[in-house]
């Protein structure tokens, strides 16, 4: 930190004084990732001065590490010359990205900037749905045909490895284009020059369908291992392939929108700090209505047990420790249930096995609360501070509440999830707020209604 501190105040100065040529010497030093969070840490007026000084490569890769207001702004600030250069050189998932975020006028202008090859790539993968996995491709990819021997393959790859970034894979295509087999370039080096590359073939490739959720691509990764992975259409014919850092962006992206929602509020489309603040109140207002009008209900219950809290007044001195105790075991269900199905860990299927689990934590996460609470007006009841009931029923009353509003409570978070997921919703949805509050209401009336029986026979 103090180092880019340090820095920063030293480009400062570099800027101040116009001395670019040392400006570009130092810059040169970093990688585009570090150069790009550099850049997004300095003054707005000083972005495109320190970025027109870039050499094309450079400006370019940084350019693509960059969130999209960094982006948005700087296209601005640069001639139409400089960004027809960045985006015709830039990797065709990184524009993708670029372009479908942008307004789509603003959208337009960029593409009309590109050369006619760039142009089509681009509008290509616009044109596939949103947040599927055609968004997230790349055509720039090394394909090999079957009958190739392995000096052939390595020929090709001296041609035209430089304009793709990833040379370690090849594609084995048949002569329709459909894709056959995935090679690593490992099994090249080492075969013979006179074997074909339909030798090397294993038949174990696996692939993304373009038209396919995103989130599968993220799946695909997790469980096959790759640096990258080939997208084909519906008839297998090759298309492009997602690359590893694609896909990170994406499950970035999806856990925060679950941790969002999880959160009782709507996900946001654009970063916490540069959203605006009534489309922020807009995305919490909603959840915070629903979840008030939900602890009215609490109120009502309340009212409705009122001639049992006038009798005995201690009693209302527990309740938040019994709807506290409630809400809480329901939160942690649930976001245990929901993580677990957004890992693949639970399915629908499993329902009767979640079920099983919560019922014996809840009995003895209940049974552990219920002792501490009995122990807590056992305690209390050595001051003289209880009258009417006598402590001993009251903590049965309270430890009784507690063990079934706990238990109750860990039953309905772990089951929530699971519903909505069967019906089609995202289980983050079922968020712990939302839990919290059912369990609340649920809660109070559990606990009178047990304290109606205890002090009734009486």
């Amino acid at each position: 930190m103090q180092e880019n501190q340090a820095l920063q105040e030293q480009v400062a100065v570099l800027i101040e004084t116009r001395d670019f040529r040392a400006l570009r010497t130092i810059l040169l030093q970093y990688p585009p990732a570090d150069v790009a969070e550099f850049i997004s840490d300095i003054d707005p007026d000083d972005k495109a001065v320190i970025f027109r000084i870039l050499p094309q490569d450079l400006a370019t890769e940084s350019f693509g590490y960059l969130d999209h207001d960094a982006q948005e702004s700087l296209i601005g600030s640069l001639g139409s010359k400089r960004v027809a250069k960045i985006l015709n050189d830039m990797s065709a998932d990184d524009r993708t990205a670029f372009l479908e975020e942008c307004p789509s006028e603003v959208a337009k202008q960029m593409i009309m900037l590109l050369s006619k090859k760039e142009r089509d790539i681009a509008l290509s993968l616009l044109g596939y749905p949103e947040n599927s996995v055609g968004r997230l491709m790349t055509p720039d990819y090394l394909s090999v045909k079957m009958e190739w021997s392995v000096e052939q393959v390595l020929s090709h790859i001296r041609e035209f490895g430089r304009d793709t970034d990833m040379v370690n894979v090849l594609y084995a295509l048949d002569s329709q284009g459909k894709l056959v087999d995935d090679i690593r370039i490992r099994d090249v080096l080492l075969a013979s020059p006179t074997v074909t590359v339909q030798q090397l073939c294993r038949d174990q490739c696996h692939s993304l369908n373009a038209y396919e959720d995103k989130e599968v691509a993220v799946d695909a990764f997790k469980k096959y291992d790759r640096n990258a992975l080939p997208v084909v259409d519906l008839q297998n014919h090759m298309l492009g392939i997602v690359t590893v850092d694609d896909v990170l962006d994406v499950a970035e992206e999806e856990a925060t929108e679950d941790f969002q929602k999880i959160a009782g509020m709507g996900a946001l489309e654009e970063p916490f700090i540069r959203i605006p603040i009534f489309r922020l109140v807009g995305k919490r207002a909603p959840w915070l209505i629903v979840l008030l009008i939900g602890q009215m209900f609490t109120a009502s219950a309340m009212g409705y047990f009122q001639d049992q809290i006038a009798r005995a007044v201690a009693l209302a001195l527990f309740i938040p420790l019994i709807i506290s105790s409630g809400g809480n075991s329901g939160s942690q269900a649930a976001t245990l249930v929901i993580r677990a199905i957004s890992l693949g860990e639970v399915d629908t299927s499993d329902w009767l096995r979640v079920v099983g689990r919560e019922l014996v934590s809840g009995i003895l996460l209940g049974a552990i609360l219920a002792l501490i609470g009995f122990a807590r007006i056992a305690l209390w009841s050595t001051s003289g501070a209880t009258a009417e009931p006598a402590w001993q029923h009251l903590g049965l009353i309270v430890a009784s509440s507690v063990f079934i509003v706990v238990l109750w409570g860990s039953l309905i978070g772990a089951l929530f999830p699971i519903i909505l997921h069967r019906l089609g919703f995202d289980p983050a949805t079922s968020s712990a707020p939302f839990v919290a509050t059912v369990v609340d209401v649920t809660g109070v009336v559990i606990y009178f209604s047990i304290g109606s029986f205890v002090l009734g026979s009486l």
